[in-house]
């Protein structure tokens, strides 16, 4: 009972925390902001990977390195740091990621897209140049265990801070946002093959990001994951958006392009502690970028192992029960 408490009042301040980055002054909600996905890079509002209704039990560090080809002729390559590092129970994680570095390379035509100052468009830093990215930390917790008839239930809160570099060359946004998610999952058995493992998942949840008039875009998540394992081998196919309020509710609705959704596969094979992956991202709406995506992660087990004096000491006590 205790443990369900800390768990309740650990994202309860991780919600709070991410609520009070909120600003409620709205003078003109009419007038669209452009600050979306399709007027920046692509590490400025990307489209959250989910989660598969379960959560890490052991430490896990992964490093990727990604390309992201632009379809307005721009070029992004970054370097990511993930860490996800489990809490005071198996069912609360702790997770942050963040580009360490990202080198971009823009055409005319990103350029035009992007609607830069005259003043912007004339440095060359608009053309190519190197920054870090945002930084986001979340609260993960498994709330329910899968059953027969039960999916698993996973929450999710997470705060993205301001600390991604060159706003003035569209390459980050410099505003907090958050977003929460609930995913639904559950495995199922691919009848005689014992060792093979399909699961799918569900997810809905709420985003939302600062704009530049004093308010801010609301959006609806949304998601579905189909993973297939088999003994070290993980294929995973996932489809995620989101969709904000602006280009349903601005007088310049074909603006907004605030509603970008993502076709994502991927690979992982591991060998003990260690984990190759593989991706490759398809832009479908309002996300002009295609990712492709190669990484490394470890994972460090945090349970202490059972010793041989631990399991004398076990059977003794079965022994007085006896």
């Amino acid at each position: 009972m205790c443990r369900r408490l800390l768990i309740v009042v650990l994202f309860c301040w991780v919600g709070i925390s991410v609520l009070a980055q909120a600003d409620l002054i709205q003078p003109d909600r009419e007038e669209t902001t452009m600050i979306s996905p399709y007027y920046f890079g692509p590490n400025a509002f990307p489209v959250p990977d989910m989660l598969d209704g379960t959560l890490q039990r052991d430490l896990r560090i992964e490093l990727d390195g990604n390309h992201f080809f632009g379809t307005r002729g721009d070029h992004t390559t970054d370097l990511t740091l993930k860490v996800n590092v489990p809490l005071f129970t198996e069912r609360v994680n702790l997770s942050a990621w963040m580009p360490l570095a990202e080198w971009y390379r823009n055409s005319d035509e990103s350029l035009a897209a992007c609607g830069l100052t005259e003043k912007a468009l004339t440095d060359p830093k608009a053309r190519r140049g190197c920054v870090s990215g945002d930084v986001y930390i979340s609260t993960d917790v498994h709330l329910f265990r899968q059953r027969r008839y039960l999916p698993d239930v996973a929450l999710r809160a997470t705060l993205r801070t301001a600390s991604g570099n060159d706003y003035q060359y569209a390459r980050n946004y410099d505003s907090p946002g958050y977003f929460f998610d609930a995913t639904l999952g559950k495995s199922f058995a691919l009848g005689a093959l014992k060792e093979h493992d399909l699961r799918v998942a569900l997810t809905a949840g709420f985003l939302c990001w600062q704009t530049n008039n004093a308010r801010q875009n609301d959006a609806i998540m949304y998601g579905l994951l189909v993973k297939w394992s088999y003994k070290r081998l993980m294929l995973e196919q996932t489809v995620r958006g989101y969709s904000g309020w602006e280009h349903s509710s601005t007088r310049n609705k074909e603006l907004a392009h605030d509603r970008p959704v993502v076709l994502k596969t991927k690979a992982s094979y591991r060998i003990k502690n260690w984990e190759a992956l593989a991706s490759y991202q398809f832009g479908l709406r309002d996300y002009p970028f295609h990712q492709a995506q190669l990484g490394v992660a470890y994972h460090i087990s945090l349970k202490k192992k059972e010793t041989k004096k631990d399991k004398n000491t076990l059977w003794k006590k079965i022994s007085r029960e006896l």
